[in-house]
């Protein structure tokens, strides 16, 4: 079976040691390399020996360039890496904007190993990984930003679609629609309801009972 390939982003050497030690006892995974800040990081793409991970663990709080910084330039030049954030720090501030440029999950450093491994494997099958915590910042978020939004019918039938595991052709097929018309669905809610990701959009939708987990 392959291993599912992991890239560690984090400027304490002894944390990054012990987080590929534990990493290298789940038989699921493998650490391919290592970085001590985000700059470093992405000074790698440029090397023809670079592979690209799966999964990046990536450090919040760095010198040179920290997690938010480094998930700006991976949200605009490779965005279709999954990040996961690694931090101390539960400040929501913090959270929303790692979130919002596009980390798929949000751990503590203090996570148990068996929640940590079960993230990764969230992350690697799933696409996302939100703890309670994470998903409670998110939906207080989206109640904070709510006006008595209306939503129109074929939005509706989008929203529930984009709620399911279905790749937006599929959505786009299913709706009778094109996919050029589907983007144009998809970026008018997200700026209508102030939100930038489909997790948002997902939780948007539990939150204000358009679908029923």
């Amino acid at each position: 079976m392959e291993k599912i390939k992991i890239i560690i982003v984090d400027d304490h050497l002894l944390f990054s040691q012990s987080l590929s030690y534990l990493i290298g006892t789940f038989k699921e995974f493998v650490v391919i390399g290592s970085y001590s800040n985000g700059k470093e990081f992405i000074n790698s793409f440029t090397d023809t020996e670079f592979e690209k991970p799966n999964i990046v663990l990536l450090d919040v709080n760095m010198p040179i360039m920290d997690g938010i910084e480094t998930m700006k330039w991976i949200k605009e030049n490779s965005p279709e890496l999954k990040v996961v954030a690694l931090s101390v720090n539960d400040d929501e501030d913090t959270i929303m904007k790692m979130i919002t440029n596009g980390a798929k999950g949000y751990l503590l450093k203090d996570t148990s190993p068996t929640v940590f491994k079960d993230a990764l494997l969230d992350v690697y099958h799933k696409g996302v990984y939100y703890s309670e915590m994470v998903s409670g910042f998110i939906i207080n978020k989206l109640g904070n930003n709510e006006n008595k939004i209306i939503l129109k019918e074929r939005e509706v039938e989008f929203i529930k679609l984009a709620c399911t595991e279905k790749t937006y052709k599929e959505i786009a097929d299913g709706m009778c629609l094109s996919p050029k018309t589907i983007d144009g669905y998809r970026e008018n809610l997200f700026q209508k309801l102030e939100l930038k990701t489909r997790i948002g959009l997902v939780l948007y939708a539990i939150k204000n009972k358009i679908v029923c987990i």
